[in-house]
């Protein structure tokens, strides 16, 4: 008896405290591609809040980000993109061009033949990440023009890796693109995006 109560108590305080979550969950409300989103804003440290934009599952808006970064990007043969959270983007992009994609893998697979690996390390960290393409992959890559396609530019790191994946396949970079620039990366005049994250810094 006296453990069932226990239970119960633990029940009613976990429900209590779930529902303070929720509640003190703040969002940073955008339009992207015509689309009004609320992105979540996800605590990095004392500091320093990011808000969050996840395409997995939204179909409306990746179709209708799809189409706006095509309209935007230069000419291309083959889209490449980096595992994983941007590979919805890249297949509707491919369906809508009717051009080939390729995913740049984060780890080695069991039917890769001889992949191409880069490794690029951080310059403010420790991380190292590892980029793997099929060699198969890499040979329709060369001396095409590729596009790369995210869906948030942020530090930059990925993006640096699979442009040496490119060059290594011997390829060429036809532009490089994300939805989102966060922060400083809305600055660069490297890249094609469709709207800045800004990044939400804390008193």
């Amino acid at each position: 008896m006296f453990g069932f109560g226990s239970k119960k108590k633990k029940e009613a305080q976990t429900e209590k405290t779930e529902g303070k979550a929720i509640t003190d969950m703040r969002f940073h409300e955008m339009t992207i591609a015509g689309c009004k989103r609320q992105l979540p804003l996800c605590a990095i440290n004392d500091k320093l809040d990011i808000a969050a934009f996840l395409m997995f599952g939204d179909v409306e808006i990746t179709i209708a980000a799809a189409k706006e970064l095509l309209e935007k990007s230069p000419e291309f043969d083959i889209i490449l993109t980096p595992e994983a959270k941007s590979i919805p983007l890249a297949y509707e992009m491919a369906r809508q061009s009717g051009k080939k994609y390729f995913v740049a893998r984060k780890g080695m697979k069991l039917y890769m033949t001889e992949p191409l690996e880069v490794v690029v390390k951080s310059i403010t960290t420790a991380n190292v990440q590892h980029l793997f393409l099929s060699s198969e992959e890499a040979a329709q890559m060369k001396d095409k023009k590729v596009l790369i396609v995210d869906d948030v530019i942020s530090t930059g790191e990925s993006l640096k890796a699979v442009e040496a994946l490119i060059e290594k396949a011997g390829g060429i970079v036809a532009a490089k693109t994300a939805v989102l620039a966060e922060g400083d990366a809305a600055d660069r005049t490297d890249i094609v995006f469709l709207e800045k994250l800004p990044l939400f810094f804390k008193d």
